[in-house]
């Protein structure tokens, strides 16, 4: 989970890694991500892409929505991190789309801020950043993240772009990971796949926990683990892995050698590309057996 303590963990491991001082980490998260483009798929599709508008049951929420140029195609929505909405999930987005995908990255704050919260050479690692995301995250709760979830269920089997008899992926990084496990329990016939990218609180000891919901589910699940998130709670695997087998699902559970919380997205100041790689084929393999 993206906090303080995460903040200070990937500042030492760039440190570390470059010998950075502290203006040099600044200047590092500031531009990290900036020229990088991710790969396109091979045979990659022309897709059509456009802002939308999805309503709720509270409000209008404002989306990113890209999907191939011709047919119907499974569905999937990206749940971005706690920096919400932004060039870097756009861009997944539609590299998802051009491996034959109908993919929704939404905005989870949109209560309370409509677009991108984050101005250019912004990060997390900013306090300033942390402290204006905050009344954000607090607008979002077990119950909005679900019925925003189906709101944007609904939207998609309703684009005509998607293919109704297939199932739903669903994934999310950093705090929604978890958004990703409620999605699924709340819709189980209709989500088929989950991933959750370095997510944080989906094993806790609270009656609330994210795992305990795994019985509700029928959905396969990619869950890519932090290095570093591993070190802070090594339990939270083992009581995934033995939710998962109790519930006769399946389920890839790793954690990432060498990737520090946040190493997905290719604006992260903690970006591993080869490692942000291996878990996006694990995801599209998973996508392939599940949502065929």
């Amino acid at each position: 989970m993206c906090d303080d303590k995460t903040v200070a963990d990937n500042e030492v491991y760039l440190r570390k890694k470059a010998a950075l001082s502290r203006r040099d980490f600044n200047a590092l998260a500031a531009g990290a991500g900036a020229a990088i483009i991710l790969p396109a798929p091979a045979n990659a599709m022309a897709v059509t892409e456009s802002v939308v508008t999805v309503t709720t049951p509270d409000g209008e929420a404002d989306a990113y929505f890209v999907h191939p140029a011709k047919g119907k195609h499974a569905g999937v929505i990206i749940w971005p991190d706690v920096m919400s909405i932004r060039p870097s999930y756009r861009q997944m987005g539609k590299r998802l789309a051009q491996s034959g995908y109908s993919v929704l990255v939404v905005n989870p704050y949109y209560r309370t801020h409509k677009g991108e919260i984050l101005n250019e050479g912004e990060t997390y690692a900013d306090p300033e950043v942390r402290e204006r995301i905050a009344p954000h995250r607090s607008s979002l709760s077990p119950e909005t993240i679900v019925t925003d979830g189906k709101a944007f269920a609904d939207f998609l089997d309703k684009s005509g772009a998607v293919d109704k008899k297939r199932k739903l992926g669903v994934t999310g990084y950093c705090m929604t990971g978890s958004f990703a496990m409620r999605c699924a329990a709340a819709m189980p016939d209709r989500v088929g796949a989950i991933g959750s990218f370095h997510g944080g609180g989906l094993a806790t000891d609270g009656p609330d926990s994210p795992h305990l919901l795994i019985p509700q589910m029928k959905a396969s699940a990619l869950y890519a683990i932090a290095e570093n998130d591993d070190e802070k709670d090594p339990e939270a695997k083992t009581k995934l892995r033995e939710a998962y087998d109790a519930a006769g699902l399946t389920a890839i559970i790793e954690v990432y050698e060498g990737a520090m919380h946040g190493w997905c997205p290719p604006d992260s100041p903690v970006y591993n590309h080869v490692q942000a790689e291996h878990a996006w084929s694990h995801m599209l393999t998973l996508f392939a057996d599940a949502l065929a």
